[in-house]
């Protein structure tokens, strides 16, 4: 895993290298922002779940001891918690990112995320129950929390930024 990260610089770079000569200049400008934002972003979500979530998360993996039963986790299941942690967040966190990219291409508009707002919420907390590694509410309520308000950055985000087209095949909204 450490590998994969440290070598990231060097995929994303290649991958770069790919992708664009097949891109008009308009497009490249517009791609720079989104992927520096999105950097951003996946490693605070990473540093949030890190610091904040991961704590508790593990105390209630080795919460389970007894007089007679003691919890001894190995390394592999820590390192395997922390990752799936790490990568959760760092995911949720691209969420404002994802949302203007749609804006942009004329998926979604402010008054669309407005009007579904219920059925957002619903949907954070089924991704934080599904993306938790543990059972436990809390661990759910630590990763649905950041999601609501996510979504409400998303909201402000889509309204600031999706109103401009993307590549040319959005309109105005």
């Amino acid at each position: 895993m450490c590998g994969l990260l440290l070598a990231s610089p060097v995929i994303f770079y290649q991958i770069w290298r790919f992708v664009a000569p097949g891109l008009y200049s308009h497009e490249k400008r517009a791609i720079l922002p989104f992927t520096v934002i999105s950097t951003v972003f996946f490693l605070s979500g990473a540093a949030f779940g890190y610091f904040l979530v991961f704590p508790p998360a593990f105390r209630f993996l080795v919460g389970y001891n007894t007089e007679f039963l003691a919890s001894m986790p190995a390394v592999g299941e820590y390192f395997s918690l922390a990752i799936r942690l790490l990568i959760a967040f760092g995911v949720i966190f691209e969420m404002p990112v994802l949302m203007v990219f749609l804006a942009k291409a004329g998926l979604v508009s402010v008054s669309f995320l407005n009007r579904h707002r219920k059925y957002a919420i619903l949907i954070n907390f089924v991704i934080a129950a599904v993306l938790t590694p543990t059972p436990d509410v809390v661990n759910q309520l630590m990763m649905a929390g950041p999601l609501l308000v996510l979504y409400e950055i998303s909201v402000v985000a889509v309204w600031l930024f999706g109103r401009e087209t993307f590549g040319g095949f959005a309109k105005k909204q």
